[in-house]
């Protein structure tokens, strides 16, 4: 059984006497209001939980817990980042622990061998951050329609610069593209 660490005005839920707020903290014992009536409790031997905390946004009651994810979840879309092994699923199958291998034309020179996940991942990163960039151009505030889609150009021919690795992409659909979309 987990005994939680009571704070005189925490609620918390017993098995028996339902939802109660903690009045007083005694050795070996708490006092918690259950409605009108105050019990002596020893949280150590009672089953007490800790309801988790909740926000009240309008007529709901949100887990805070699950508000925070949200918030993150959201900020994290917005800014076009991925969690390191999101991309790897985005890999074509044949690629999984493959390597891509580099040799210099100086045979005298070290070979350098770099896992496709960790190339793939840098790719898919570049990609995301250029869909980034074109938010902010099309949404900027002050520049006109006429130099959004001049530096637009620029970012479609960074597309179509990239689209050497699409052969790694598992779906069409995450490919670079060089046409304007």
């Amino acid at each position: 059984m987990h005994t939680p660490i009571l704070k005189v005005g925490m609620r918390i839920s017993h098995p028996h006497h339902g939802e109660g707020i903690v009045e007083k903290l005694l050795p070996g014992s708490a006092e918690i209001r259950f409605g009108n009536e105050l019990r002596t409790i020893d949280p150590r031997l009672a089953d007490i939980r800790v309801p988790e905390p909740t926000l009240k946004i309008g007529d709901a009651d949100i887990p805070v817990k699950q508000f925070i994810q949200d918030i993150v979840q959201s900020v994290i879309e917005d800014l076009g980042v991925e969690k390191p092994d999101t991309s790897v699923s985005e890999l074509g199958l044949r690629w999984h622990k493959g390597k891509m291998v580099l040799h210099p034309a100086d045979p005298t020179l070290q070979t350098k061998e770099v896992p496709l996940e960790v190339f793939f991942h840098k790719i898919v990163g570049v990609r995301n951050q250029l869909r980034v960039l074109e938010q902010k151009i099309n949404s900027h505030p002050t520049l006109t329609d006429s130099e959004k889609i001049d530096i637009q150009q620029y970012v479609t021919r960074c597309y179509g610069s990239l689209t050497t690795f699409n052969l790694l992409f598992k779906n069409k659909e995450d490919q670079f593209s060089s046409k304007a979309e």
